[in-house]
């Protein structure tokens, strides 16, 4: 009977065991090349402002839909939740209370003369884990909180990438037909001048000279294609799709722009806003529980049991045992100074974090007035040059002004068009970066 119970004891233990199940790796690459396959719920974001938004690829993916697609299928949001399921682990284990632990022994006389076999039974627990065990649990989730608001930050950070990749493909796409339209441009005034030079109107000289030009047009032609492609690959990998997925860019591709009210008003509540501050802010509380759970544990490690014995003379005995560890030489010294350096090292972390959040918004701030200044400058030159192009398409006309000097003019307005959509990419990019910076959405 007894025999049958132990079994029955040792079946209900393992009750609650947990199972293997396999998970095995891929064999091939699985990244898709269709944003269409891949399902996003709005609902399952962490970012309540993606959420009223339909994400339809079928018509094509605005700036919102490439955000909510980054935020779902970025390979190292991936592998950050995953490190959020470990961190939620550890978080359960430590609210677990320690086992008691079961002791037996037997043993068998080796002398004829003893009556009996002797045992000894003994049910015990650490005192001192409970002690610290509510320290321990407060640690752990503060670290599991560290890790849910690090995990929101990346998103963030992820979504300020993928605004900036879109504004840059679209821009760059602009710039793209721009060098394609000066290209051929050149490329057709170059063809007149060789027929001039055949006819002997114009020097071999100014031929070459007209050829550097043409040449130079056609390098940055080619550059601004790599660039593009480049960005397409970049944007690609953010979005987890396989390098030769073809996206279909929907406008419009503008950030609106943040007032000086909103920026103060975010500025002031940085430390409540930012996840990466709340998480350092996590962090820290999380270390400063271990501290005092590494206080707590220079106190003597105290271990109560219950026993029940028998020696070789068939005397049966009833008791409890108690184990006391001596603090003489270990205190836990060593793991109270770690612990303290530690808290030191997270609290100053977050200091150095706040005041590098302020001037990364200043630096963008500072760096908007001065291309700001600059865009206005060249918008009120590209109006001079557009009104020089059109007033020699007339002069042209009356023969007034040569096929040579007209083609000039237009290249030079579509340069300066480069450049102030240049300027543009740059503003949009960095109040794009501004809003990551200040969490706004």
């Amino acid at each position: 009977m007894k025999r049958f119970m132990g079994v029955i004891a040792m079946a209900l233990m393992c009750a609650g065991c947990a199972t293997y199940q396999p998970l095995p790796l891929a064999t091939q690459a699985q990244a898709p090349d269709n944003p269409a396959s891949i399902k996003v719920d709005a609902a399952s974001l962490s970012l309540p402002f993606l959420h009223p938004h339909v994400f339809d690829p079928g018509r094509g993916l605005d700036m919102t839909d490439v955000a909510m697609l980054a935020v779902a299928n970025n390979p190292q949001l991936k592998l950050a939740r995953d490190d959020r399921g470990i961190v939620s682990a550890q978080a359960f284990a430590a609210g677990l209370l320690p086992d008691p632990v079961l002791d037996f022994s037997r043993g068998y006389p080796t002398s004829s003369s003893a009556p009996s076999s002797s045992y000894s039974a003994g049910l015990s627990g650490n005192l001192s884990a409970l002690l610290t065990h509510s320290l321990g649990k407060r640690a752990a989730h503060a670290a599991a909180r560290e890790v849910d608001l690090s995990l929101l930050w990346k998103e963030w950070q992820v979504i300020g990438t993928s605004r900036q990749l879109f504004l840059r493909s679209w821009y760059q796409q602009k710039m793209l037909d721009l060098l394609r339209a000066e290209s051929a441009l050149v490329e057709h005034g170059h063809a007149e001048l060789l027929e001039a030079n055949r006819r002997g109107d114009v020097s071999l000289a100014s031929v070459n000279a007209d050829q550097l030009t043409v040449q130079a047009v056609q390098t940055r032609r080619s550059d601004m294609e790599l660039k593009v492609l480049a960005t397409h690959q970049a944007l690609d990998a953010l979005l987890g799709l396989s390098p030769g997925a073809q996206l279909q860019l929907i406008g419009p591709a503008t950030i609106p722009r943040i007032s000086a009210a909103e920026i103060a008003r975010d500025l002031a509540a940085l430390p409540r806003r930012r996840p990466d501050l709340r998480a350092l802010q996590a962090g820290y509380a999380s270390q400063d529980a271990r501290y005092r759970q590494a206080i707590w544990q220079q106190f003597p490690a105290i271990t109560v049991g219950f026993v029940r014995a028998r020696d070789t003379d068939a005397i049966s005995t009833r008791g409890f045992q108690l184990s006391i560890t001596l603090p003489v030489f270990n205190r836990n010294r060593g793991n109270i100074a770690i612990e303290k350096a530690t808290r030191q090292k997270l609290h100053d972390a977050y200091a150095i974090r706040l005041t590098d959040a302020h001037a990364d918004i200043e630096h963008i701030l500072q760096g908007q007035k001065w291309l700001q200044r600059q865009h206005d400058q060249l918008a009120r030159s590209v109006t001079t040059a557009a009104k020089a192009v059109e007033a020699s398409g007339a002069a042209s006309l009356h023969g007034d002004i040569s096929g040579l000097d007209e083609v000039k003019l237009k290249t030079e307005w579509l340069d300066q068009r480069i450049q102030l959509l240049a300027i543009d990419l740059t503003l949009l990019e960095q109040q794009a970066m501004l809003q990551t910076l200040l969490g706004t959405s």
